[in-house]
């Protein structure tokens, strides 16, 4: 954006549209990838009427589709995701490369806060749900929490990119819309 602003006070109009077309192609991933995440969150909510492995009714489009169910317009919870995503790092829109530290702490409060959650809900879990789906989708969690971390740690001593930024946002929401926090217990 200060690239812009500063091709326009110099009256550099090749410049300036260069910048322009750059932070367009930006806007368009981003919007592309941010819709991309319907695709996860419909995976972990639409799926099926029970949780099942593929299917785990994940906490972030759950509890909407609770709230939605009365005016029946419950599958609309597939949204929240992709709302949290543009909401979460607007800068995304502009190109922007850097992964804000408040990224970091996002990831580390979901990982922490999911083991709390498996900590309180393993019994609800195995009761309701059977062993085979709570181990399961504890260790796919694990799996994608442990990617996370490697991918995060990555971007933090490497020199960024956008295309790298957009990768970890993404992945980062797509585990939240899918698999983060899935169904533990009694379904009402």
């Amino acid at each position: 954006m200060k690239a812009l602003r500063k091709a326009i006070r110099c009256r550099d109009q090749r410049k300036a549209v260069a910048v322009a077309m750059a932070i367009s192609k930006s806007t368009i991933v981003t919007i592309t990838a941010g819709l991309a995440l319907l695709i996860p969150a419909s995976r972990g909510l639409l799926a099926t009427n029970a949780p099942t492995i593929l299917c785990p009714l994940p906490l972030i489009t759950v509890v909407p589709a609770f709230f939605l169910a009365g005016q029946g317009s419950w599958k609309a919870a597939v949204v929240v995701p992709v709302l949290l995503f543009f909401a979460w790092h607007p800068g995304l829109f502009l190109g922007d490369a850097k992964v804000p530290k408040r990224s970091y702490a996002l990831l580390i409060a979901v990982i922490l806060l999911d083991v709390a959650y498996f900590v309180t809900s393993w019994n609800w879990g195995l009761q309701y749900q059977g062993a085979h789906y709570t181990h399961v989708v504890c260790a796919v969690n694990i799996a994608w929490a442990a990617f996370l971390v490697l991918a995060f740690a990555r971007a933090w001593k490497r020199p960024r990119s956008f295309a790298y930024s957009l990768f970890l946002h993404w992945i980062l929401f797509a585990w939240l819309a899918w698999y983060a926090f899935p169904y533990l217990g009694e379904f009402p």
